[in-house]
């Protein structure tokens, strides 16, 4: 789950290829919030939508959605906690080990389970306080958790330490528009993300995001 980069920053998830990595405007917009990593070297909880499996019992039992099995968040915590118990029992031999807890982070992450993921992207933030990658998938987390501020303040944080970050700028725009329904806040970030990245390729993709906006704030006027 965890990788490092060239400065040997720990880097939350693996890189996948471009075509897995990018997502249309559109699949956006049907989701509702695209949160998590937009560009090369995405988490593959990318694009998930602000929802939650039901974890009443009435879904608790077989059931086949997509020709997958549904699951319910106390059936995704428990296969979490099988995943990551050999990297939490490392970690306790190695707790300054940032990478470490980001992978443990990540796991908890994609298995919806925000509120674990975040203790632990906390933890190897106090280690690695500018992992601007880490970060960002706090406030994902956070975002997931209904801590909406949270997120945000998060992101402003990581775009302290890199303000041209594009995760960091995308997600900005994207809780501003979904979470606060601030559009005009969202039509900032996205500006600020093409401004301080002329050479976007996926700039098409920024500048239909910003023209839905613009043309939600035409509607209310």
């Amino acid at each position: 789950m965890g990788t490092t980069s060239e400065t040997g920053t720990a880097q939350p998830g693996k890189g996948l290829p471009a075509g897995q990595v990018y997502l249309l405007a559109a699949i956006c917009l049907v989701a509702g919030l695209l949160i998590g990593y937009f560009f090369p070297g995405s988490h593959a909880v990318t694009g998930m939508a602000k929802t939650r499996p039901a974890a009443s019992a009435s879904n608790s039992t077989a059931g086949y959605e997509g020709g997958h099995p549904k699951l319910t968040l106390e059936q995704m915590r428990q296969m979490a906690d099988v995943q990551a118990s050999a990297l939490v029992e490392k970690s306790k031999t190695d707790p300054k080990n940032a990478a470490l807890l980001i992978q443990i982070a990540g796991i908890y992450q994609a298995s919806h389970q925000f509120k674990e993921g975040a203790d632990y992207f906390r933890k190897a933030l106090e280690i690695d306080p500018k992992n601007v990658a880490a970060r960002t998938q706090l406030a994902s987390c956070l975002y997931y958790s209904d801590d909406t501020d949270g997120a945000l303040a998060q992101l402003n944080q990581a775009l302290k330490y890199s303000p041209s970050d594009i995760n960091a700028l995308f997600n900005l725009g994207m809780i501003k528009y979904r979470g606060k329904k601030d559009p005009q806040g969202a039509i900032a970030a996205w500006q600020q993300l093409l401004k301080m990245n002329p050479h976007l390729d996926r700039k098409p993709v920024v500048e239909q995001m910003i023209a839905e906006a613009k043309a939600s704030t035409e509607t209310k006027n």
